[in-house]
């Protein structure tokens, strides 16, 4: 049974509604990691819906969270900014209405594709909304039972004047933890900017700290399951914490713990191209179709790391993604297998398709990519080379779809040995007279070859044995003929994307 199943089948027997959470702090461009949580979360909320129970969704942007620093990508005039919460900071590029807004948007969008909806709840507007003002007062009333927890927890010493909130700073817009006082609804506070005044705790004139509004916002929403990275469910970590306040300090039970393991950048292409930055969720929905992404996390559980290689690694992704597919619709899956059928059933932004889609290589396509700048011409170069005669609406639609993300990877990760171009006129490269005697045998042969990938690798390959000769050298040749390069696509397919007068000529030619 896939592992969302079972995490929905544990809530179930629970009874009564269920509420998945998931949510971030957008402090910057947000990695493709982070798009585990919501995939996460989403596979867990898709199986429970599938079983016919009452559950609901919800995404916290974490927007009234402090600027920590100024991070490397952040112009020197943002110096000034660290420590003002985040919904209040301008945008660094001037087209959102706060820093916030910048750094979110993008990755929503991103989810949105994966067909991931939750509903979107932004922290501070809790605050300013007096959502939390009822647990803001009891945390501030059980300051010491919650210092004792937090102690207790992580073994660490908590300072004698503990206060489990920090008052925003109307003169500096920074936060203060210099709490002097409290008579409901106001905190008496100090600023290190000089400024002593009141926040008013029902307007959003200060926070909680994360080990408190975690599970605050549990019991105000009455989340019942949560995924989250290990490092808040490690020994003493945040959900240990979360634990204990939620039954001393709330009065409820703590939600289901999803615990994952991280995505682990592998290979050579971890890095973006142009800008030198670790790849985006955006970025990975560019190269990847969103299916095949979303497939790759959930064919796991979510305590197993996930190695990612946004270089090679996608072209095996996409061919596993391509074979449980067909598995899907063909039939022939085994017991080990059944899961990765169900993980493609939860990967679908929308529905499952009602037939097995067309199926293009992803390799295959790299070439094609390569070869014709249009999509049309595209088209035309795999009719010809798959012997596609028709394709559907619906399959356009896939097709143009993965030809954008190719054309992306291209541009942006692929390594160099899979870059080429097709020189229009004979290289200027040397051939021995084996090869050419070899060249002019295989031209005959495939002025009768049926034009498909298969039917020219076989040629070329069978030609050189019948010659006794090594199939490498005469691949090599072949190559260098038709690229310039020593290696290549793979050559019967990248042969039968080019028109057959084109080769014979240049083989005429050689």
């Amino acid at each position: 049974m896939h592992w969302a199943d079972v995490i929905a089948n544990t809530l179930i027997e629970r009874g009564g509604k269920h509420l998945i959470s998931t949510g971030i702090t957008p402090s910057g461009s947000i990695h493709v990691g982070s798009l585990r949580e919501s995939i996460t979360a989403n596979a867990v909320y898709k199986a429970l819906k599938d079983k016919g129970a009452d559950v609901d969704f919800i995404y916290l942007v974490d927007s009234y969270d402090p600027l920590r620093k100024r991070y490397p990508f952040l112009p020197e005039c943002f110096e000034k900014e660290v420590g003002k919460p985040i919904c209040y900071i301008p945008c660094p590029d001037g087209c959102h209405a706060s820093y916030a807004e910048h750094y979110i948007t993008p990755f929503l969008n991103a989810i949105g594709e994966l067909g991931i909806k939750p509903r979107i709840i932004w922290t501070h507007k809790l605050y300013e909304e007096g959502k939390f003002t009822e647990i803001v007062d009891l945390v501030l009333r059980e300051r010491t039972k919650v210092a004792s927890i937090l102690g207790e927890v992580t073994g660490r010493k908590m300072p004698e004047n503990f206060w489990p909130f920090s008052a925003e700073c109307p003169q500096c817009g920074m936060f203060s933890d210099k709490i002097t006082g409290y008579d409901f609804p106001y905190v008496h506070f100090k600023c290190h900017c000089g400024y002593e005044g009141d926040a008013d705790i029902r307007k959003g004139e200060g926070k909680m700290p994360w080990r408190v509004e975690w599970p605050a916002k549990w019991k105000l929403f009455g989340v019942t399951c949560e995924p989250f990275g290990k490092d808040h469910a490690a020994a003493g970590g945040s959900y240990d914490s979360g634990v204990r306040l939620c039954r001393e300090i709330y009065g409820v039970e703590p939600p289901y713990p999803v615990p994952y393991e991280f995505i682990q950048f592998k290979g050579k292409g971890q890095m973006h191209k142009s800008t030198g930055n670790v790849v985006t969720g955006t970025d990975a929905l560019l190269i990847t179709p969103a299916p095949v992404l979303a497939f790759s996390v959930l064919r796991y559980n979510p305590e197993r790391h996930i190695d990612y290689d946004p270089g090679m690694g996608i072209l095996d992704i996409v061919d596993e993604f391509d074979k449980v597919e067909a598995l899907y619709f063909n039939g022939g899956a085994d017991d080990k297998e059944k899961d990765l059928l169900r993980a493609y059933e939860i990967a679908q932004p929308s529905a499952v398709r009602s037939r097995l889609p067309l199926q293009v290589p992803y390799r295959h396509l790299v070439s094609v990519a390569q070869i014709s700048d249009s999509f049309d011409g595209v088209v035309k170069v795999l009719q010809r080379s798959m012997s596609i005669p028709e394709i559907s609406g619906e399959d356009m639609e896939v097709l143009e779809q993965r030809l954008g993300c190719v054309r992306h990877w291209l541009n942006a990760f692929a390594p160099e040995e899979v870059l080429y171009t097709v020189s229009q006129e004979r290289p200027d490269v040397e051939i021995t007279e084996e090869e050419r005697a070899y060249i002019s045998v295989l031209r005959e042969r495939l002025t009768e070859t049926e034009w498909t990938g298969d039917k020219i690798h076989d040629a070329i390959y069978n030609t050189a044995k019948e010659r006794g000769m090594q199939p490498k050298v005469c691949f090599l040749a072949l190559y260098r003929l038709f690229i310039a390069r020593r290696s290549g696509p793979r050559l019967g397919f990248f042969l039968s994307t080019l028109d057959r007068d084109f080769v014979l000529k240049r083989l005429s030619e050689a």
